[in-house]
């Protein structure tokens, strides 16, 4: 069978730190591969090191699948790359500007006569300039990703899982031949995820062939081999016919409970009204997102809101952290006072922390670690000003429960994934809020972190009387301690 790719005994680095000691792997033609293991860190390495982005001092990898195609180029005096043929969604996809920035301020995606300054999704799938020919046309792209009906809408307002269509859209206007994808699942709804193995299926059979990581619960159709990987390298391969569910390897990570007694607010449940919404409407324009919403959180509540990509989730979320301007047309009471009173945008935030994935794009490039928890106490994406000895020392203790005192000084956009999330969760709990809301807040985390980031919010809730709304599409990730669900249509 003739290989695609090939990896041999490579030590891989990156950032400057060793991830694999010797690193085998083949590709053969006519393979589809899912990639599991502990580690996201160690998943991702694997991609950027078929992508040529990682640093190989020793060992070899060859890359036939795009031999021909280079010599072609070459001898024509073209520049050229066997990047030309690699499509890649990453766990990292980005909005721009027309401008081609990434300077959007977070409550923009809420205000809709600020989205004219960004492309619709027409433009953004329009502008990708495709090396090489291939099958891929809009109107392919958009029905087969169910894009169709989003086309001229600004990719600003899309939701979490829509957006997630579109990077998978944008990745097959480049006409791949390898087309590999970072947890292609992450923010996709129960229904979506079902899905995705069908979209697979008509990727592939267009020739394409797919390497993605993924869960070693969600192999989904179309793959026809999974690999198991460590920090060693590939530990076990199997047909994904052979293949089951495989226990993980547990690891031990001894935060110290008791940190959290100190560190969360003593008060009890009262009962009292944290939230009322009574018959809640909310359009952009003439898309109806709420309709005729009534909803009564009170103190000690513990709710699960679910519902599917698109069904108004964020929305209704925006309202809730004072970010959604319609907030002040509607019947609307949080923490017992009616929006539109008088109270200002900061008397709104500052009870309630929250917490979702796409906070961490929103912060200045010289954001570390550790500003970015302490920009929790003013309730701003940054630290904007001079703190004092106590909070640095409170900042200091959140980072020691969470284990990023080796990561505090380093902007947040360079952290891992992972510790992105714990640094975004710290942040919400530094100022001991009453309402904390938790938006799909382990996305991106491997299944330990995400098990381990559970069992935090568990301990959390024993431990306090806080109020929590947690948002996730995997039942698997809810905390015991959530006892009541709100569904969006």
């Amino acid at each position: 069978m003739k290989s695609l790719l090939t990896i041999s005994s490579a030590q891989v680095l990156t950032k400057g730190k060793q991830v694999f000691e010797s690193l085998d792997f083949n590709w053969e033609d006519g393979q589809q591969w899912s990639v599991i293991g502990n580690s996201g860190a160690e998943l991702t390495a694997l991609i950027e090191t078929i992508r040529g982005n990682a640093v190989v001092p020793k060992g070899e990898i060859a890359r036939p699948f795009a031999k021909d195609y280079t010599e072609e180029k070459t001898q024509a005096g073209e520049i050229n790359s066997f990047r030309d043929l690699i499509a890649y969604v990453s766990q990292r996809y980005e909005i721009r500007n027309k401008s081609n920035q990434q300077n959007f301020y977070f409550q923009q995606r809420f205000n809709s006569s600020e989205s004219d300054e960004t492309a619709t999704v027409r433009e953004y799938l329009s502008k990708v300039k495709a090396k090489v020919t291939g099958p891929w046309s809009l109107h392919k792209v958009t029905g087969l990703l169910k894009l169709e009906h989003l086309l001229d809408k600004s990719v600003l307002l899309l939701s979490n899982g829509e957006t997630r269509r579109l990077a998978l859209g944008l990745g097959l206007m480049r006409q791949p031949r390898i087309y590999l994808m970072d947890q292609p699942m992450t923010g996709l709804d129960v229904k979506s995820r079902a899905e995705f193995g069908e979209v697979l299926k008509v990727i592939i059979s267009e020739g394409v062939h797919v390497l993605l990581t993924t869960s070693a619960s969600e192999i989904p159709e179309g793959i026809t081999h999974v690999a198991k990987l460590g920090n060693a390298g590939i530990v076990e391969t199997w047909l994904a016919s052979d293949f089951h569910l495989t226990g993980n390897q547990e690891r031990r990570l001894a935060y110290d409970w008791k940190l959290l007694d100190i560190l969360l607010p003593k008060t009890h449940k009262d009962n009292t009204e944290v939230v009322r919404l009574e018959n809640i409407n909310i359009k952009y324009g003439e898309k109806q997102i709420l309709k005729d919403l009534n909803w009564t959180v009170r103190s000690g509540d513990r709710w699960l809101l679910k519902g599917a990509n698109g069904s108004g989730k964020s929305t209704l979320i925006s309202l809730l952290i004072g970010e959604n301007p319609q907030a002040y047309s509607q019947n609307f009471w949080l923490f017992g006072h009616k929006r539109g009173t008088g109270e200002s945008i900061w008397d709104v935030k500052r009870p309630t922390g929250f917490v979702a994935p796409e906070l961490s794009r929103f912060f200045p490039a010289n954001q570390t670690c550790r500003k970015v928890i302490l920009s929790g106490l003013f309730d701003t994406m940054g630290l904007f000003k001079k703190v004092s000895p106590e909070q640095e020392a409170l900042a200091g203790r959140w980072m020691a429960l969470f284990h990023l005192e080796a990561v505090e000084n380093i902007p947040i956009n360079r952290l891992s994934l992972e510790n992105q999330r714990w640094t975004l969760l710290a942040r919400a709990l530094i100022k001991q809020p009453k309402l904390l809301i938790l938006d799909e807040a382990s996305q991106g985390m491997d299944e330990f972190q995400r098990r381990l980031f559970k069992d935090t919010v568990q301990q959390i809730c024993d431990r306090s009387a806080i109020t929590l709304i947690y948002v996730s599409h995997y039942a698997e990730d809810v905390p015991e301690a959530v006892e009541k669900v709100i569904e969006l249509d």
